[in-house]
């Protein structure tokens, strides 16, 4: 027989039971769905954890005050920016407070006023979308404008197009908007849109005093020389803020992520947040987080192909006089077996096609706060997988039908 006979016979076998083949499709179409759409969970899950952590930035340390009773000074973050180390590009403070603020007869709680410089629009996700930022000179005379987030500007003014140039007031102090920044994507349950950014100096003035800062932001010159600026900044920070005990010690490592501190935690005065280990450490975690959802998945794919097995045996008892007839007629034991291998291969790559799709619309809809993101090399391995467990789970059975004899055959009721 040549393959075209041979799959002209495979798929009469299969249309002689529609209902058994196409629950044994079932099982497959489970199991490649499963595949490709767990898959597509862990990738999106991957993506929304790599897009947050790029958000903070990669080549961005950040200092914060650490220990009992320590804090972290305009005074250091100006010392800091004037020693120029080499390593180091910019060097951002801000303050940080949460206040109401109010215009056209709206008002927001609990919206959070950041002071800083105008850097501070240049080293993450708080991009200006439309107008423009606050000028150094504004920022130098600690004048009374405002850079505002989406969810603020709709809040409070309906649109964004209505409250670019307006005023609002903080505290019952007025402020011109001079700028409206990107809609930010969040991974905390507060709302990155809901902010207000204005200079420096006028937060401190009206608000928080002219002493301690909140966090000081350095980023170094680029992704290559990270390690080496939070060296420089460690050295320079020991000097500035140095240990509260009597003998400092070595940097140590923190728990949390890559912090760091000049002096033993117990006695740390300061703590730095380098940016690109904690994207190291959380894109590890979401690739063993996708392998663990690909293992589960497949679980189901070797069930359905077990399936397989268990029908394609029903099929060769059912057969069994088919197959002396055949025999009889000088059918080859390769033809009987490639036939009821073809059948299985069927079964299996028409269940795995419907199980693509199924995948694919499966991924058109969020899944737990998640958008599934289809990897492309899943798809042709799926396909791929299902062929395969059709030949290896048909195998068995196959070899069954080729090895009957046709005498022991023909006699079967």
């Amino acid at each position: 027989m040549n393959p075209a006979e041979v799959l002209r016979s495979a798929w009469h076998g299969i249309a002689a039971n529609p209902l058994r083949s196409l629950l044994t499709m079932l099982g497959v179409l489970i199991g490649v769905a499963s595949v490709i759409l767990l898959l597509a969970v862990g990738n999106g899950s991957a993506a929304k954890i790599q897009s947050a952590i790029d958000g903070l930035g990669t080549t961005t340390l950040t200092v914060r005050p650490s220990g009992q009773g320590s804090s972290l000074t305009t005074d250091v973050a100006d010392r800091v920016a004037a020693a120029k180390l080499g390593h180091i590009d910019k060097v951002v403070p801000q303050v940080s407070t949460s206040q109401t603020v109010s215009a056209a007869g709206n008002s927001s709680d609990s919206v959070s006023v950041v002071g800083t410089t105008p850097d501070y629009f240049s080293i993450g996700t708080s991009t200006v979308a439309s107008g423009s930022a606050f000028t150094e000179a504004e920022a130098d005379l600690a004048a009374k404008v405002v850079v505002i987030g989406q969810t603020t500007a709709t809040d409070l003014f309906g649109s964004v197009r209505s409250a670019l140039g307006s005023t609002l007031q903080i505290d019952g102090t007025s402020y011109t908007v001079k700028g409206i920044l990107k809609s930010q994507s969040s991974s905390t349950a507060s709302d990155a849109d809901s902010v207000v950014i204005a200079p420096l100096k006028r937060i401190q003035r009206s608000f928080t005093g002219f002493d301690d800062i909140s966090t000081l932001t350095v980023t170094a010159t680029n992704a290559d020389s990270v390690s080496a600026a939070e060296g420089e900044l460690t050295v320079l920070l020991d000097q500035l803020m140095p240990s509260t005990a009597s003998t400092a010690e070595t940097s140590s490592a923190q728990t949390s992520g890559s912090a760091r501190s000049g002096t033993s935690s117990s006695t740390a005065t300061y703590q730095i947040v380098n940016q690109s280990s904690l994207l190291e450490t959380q894109a590890a975690s979401a690739q063993s987080f996708t392998t663990l959802l690909g293992a589960v998945a497949a679980i189901s794919l070797l069930v359905g192909g077990i399936g397989v097995t268990n029908v394609m045996l029903v099929s060769v008892t059912e057969r069994t006089r088919e197959i002396g007839i055949r025999k009889a007629l000088g059918a080859t034991r390769g033809v009987i077996l490639s036939q009821f291998l073809v059948e299985a291969a069927l079964l299996t790559l028409a269940g795995g096609i419907v199980g693509v799709g199924i995948a694919c619309i499966g991924s058109t809809f969020e899944i737990n706060g998640t958008e599934p993101v289809i990897l492309g090399w899943s798809i042709p391995l799926a396909l791929g997988v299902s062929v395969a467990i059709g030949v290896f789970f048909g195998a068995y059975p196959a070899g069954r039908a080729a090895s009957l004899r046709p005498i022991q055959a023909l006699r079967a009721d």
